[in-house]
């Protein structure tokens, strides 16, 4: 485990320009925010920010950056080696973020990466639209979109 101690008012800082969440070491969600789908992970961020828009994933990179501290993307949490989770850096979660737009007309669809598949799917379906993508509902979309998991159409449209 890395220890990385950040200042309380560097923290507060931070805390008072988001809209989400943010769970700290000390916190007592840290354990159960840090866990990722595949148990045998341990790993331990300096924190752990959860995004409820863009403007939060904008302040928690430039936080990360002026902090010189790795940063981990979390949508889903199901990355087999553990990507969407580090040691002692920023673990920047999506999942808060679960915005969708369909355009029917033009067969798009606009989502935010804290969508899971299942919930894409869902409102996806009501237009008569899919895509390729996996086939475990509660995968996040993010990992899946970027090519993550084997989906029913992989076979004939890629």
């Amino acid at each position: 485990m890395i220890e990385r101690t950040l200042a309380p008012a560097t923290l507060q800082d931070l805390e008072a320009h988001l809209h989400g969440e943010m769970v700290c070491p000390d916190g007592r969600r840290y354990d159960a925010s840090r866990k990722v789908w595949n148990g045998m992970i341990e790993k331990y961020p300096a924190l752990i920010v959860y995004c409820a828009d863009v403007a939060d994933v904008i302040s928690a990179v430039q936080f990360a950056r002026d902090h010189s501290l790795l940063v981990a993307v979390r949508g889903g949490g199901h990355s087999v080696s553990g990507s969407s989770v580090c040691d002692g850096g920023v673990v920047i979660d999506l999942s808060h973020m679960k915005g969708i737009r369909v355009d029917p007309e033009q067969k798009t669809v606009w989502a935010q990466a804290g969508l899971t598949l299942g919930e894409f799917v869902q409102v996806t379906q009501a237009y008569g639209l899919a895509t390729t993508t996996g086939t475990v509902g509660g995968t996040g979309l993010a990992g899946l979109t970027l090519g993550g998991g084997l989906g029913w159409f992989m076979g004939k449209y890629g």
